[in-house]
């Protein structure tokens, strides 16, 4: 049985300490620490080398990383040349990895508090850096879209099909509780005010215009960004910290075509068929509340809708739908591309996928109301 770790020095010059390492360097008491050396050296203020001469050394542990670890540090604040002579093997390896990367400081943050002004410039530059980052983005998808138009694109079909079900029919139950309670909550909305000029009916327009106009694709964007458009983030970030995008880059293959371009087209492809669905859900939740008041029987509301509705309504809807789909694919597979190289770096993924295409959902419906407004239509 090897006998304990024991450290002996020796000085063959007033420039130089041999440090001698011998025995078990294994966590255990008694176990020598660098202090020793140190305060060798601390005595010894001609010593400009140090020797570590490892030999000896029958088994080890993280006992004999420490030791050489607070031994190197010392070493490198004094500038005290440091060889080393016979580590054991994956002793020299472990012990460039606990160095390489040494602790990143704010400046700012060590100089002292930052101030209100300099945060409002940092945000300001993220937002601006970011905007950048999500023009390219754009730039690839559309590059990678008109490869598809010309039939050069490299991607796999059975992918497509795969999340063209995943965005469908499992999108079906959360879809029609939303669109159900949004068209319930417009009705008794619009019920209460109504009722006072006595034009309930009117309620059926309301409810008709603004969910197939508007609000069942805003409702469905809204919802297939928390469902899909997170889960866009997850799964590409996932690949991100397991090195997957990289081997496809080195394949040749090109991360915008082979995964984010068969995500897009899928939600493109079903975010219409959804809003319809969601047209028809929001107006029955809609004729539930106005059948409860008095005055409005099934019939009426249905002739109210109809007479009140126009393909005009119904096409800026599924027009809506489409760019809502658009921008949540893109949102979340450019966060998901944009991980980091850790767990927590894929939630923050799935998280700023959510609120970047929640986001993009408010803005590109604020622009197509300016627009459909100006044209009149």
């Amino acid at each position: 049985m090897s006998t304990p770790g024991e450290l002996l020095l020796e000085q063959p010059s007033e420039a130089t300490l041999k440090v001698i390492l011998s025995g078990r360097w294994k966590l255990q008491k008694n176990l020598p620490n660098a202090d020793e050396v140190v305060r060798k050296l601390d005595g010894t203020p001609t010593v400009g080398d140090v020797g570590i001469d490892a030999l000896g050394v029958d088994d080890w542990d993280s006992g004999l990383l420490v030791f050489l670890v607070d031994l190197r540090k010392y070493c490198l604040e004094k500038k005290i040349r440091l060889k080393s002579r016979g580590l054991p093997q994956g002793v020299s390896s472990l012990l460039e990895l606990a160095t390489a990367v040494p602790e990143k400081k704010d400046a700012r943050k060590a100089e002292g508090r930052v101030t209100f002004l300099t945060n409002i410039g940092d945000q300001t530059l993220d937002f601006f850096r970011s905007c950048g980052d999500l023009l390219e983005f754009v730039g690839e998808a559309t590059v990678a879209f008109s490869k598809l138009l010309r039939g050069k694109a490299q991607y796999r079909r059975s992918d497509l099909w795969l999340i063209l079900e995943s965005c469908s029919g499992q999108a079906l139950p959360i879809v029609t509780l939303i669109s159900f309670l949004v068209g319930m909550i417009l009705a008794f909305i619009g019920g209460i005010q109504l009722q006072m000029f006595g034009a309930q009916i009117y309620l059926a327009n309301l409810v008709g215009i603004a969910m197939v106009r508007l609000m069942a694709a805003i409702m469905t964007g809204i919802v297939m960004a928390g469902r899909t458009g997170g889960a866009f983030a997850a799964q590409l970030g996932t690949m991100q910290v397991n090195q997957e995008i990289d081997a496809l880059k080195t394949l040749g293959i090109s991360p915008m075509e082979y995964l984010v371009l068969p995500r897009m087209l899928a939600l493109a492809m079903m975010m219409p068929f959804l809003a319809l669905y969601a047209n028809v859900m929001g107006v029955l939740g809609g004729a539930l509340v106005a059948m409860s008041m008095p005055g409005i029987n099934a019939t009426q509301y249905y002739k109210q809708t109809v007479a009140a509705l126009s393909l005009w309504d119904l096409g800026i809807g599924l027009f809506s739908s489409i760019v809502f789909g658009v921008i949540v694919a893109l949102s979340g597979c450019m966060r998901g591309i944009q991980c980091g190289r850790s767990a927590s770096a894929v939630g923050d993924a799935a998280t700023s996928a959510v609120v970047t295409a929640i986001v993009g959902i408010i803005v590109a419906t604020a622009i197509i109301t300016i627009i459909t407004n100006m044209l009149g239509v």
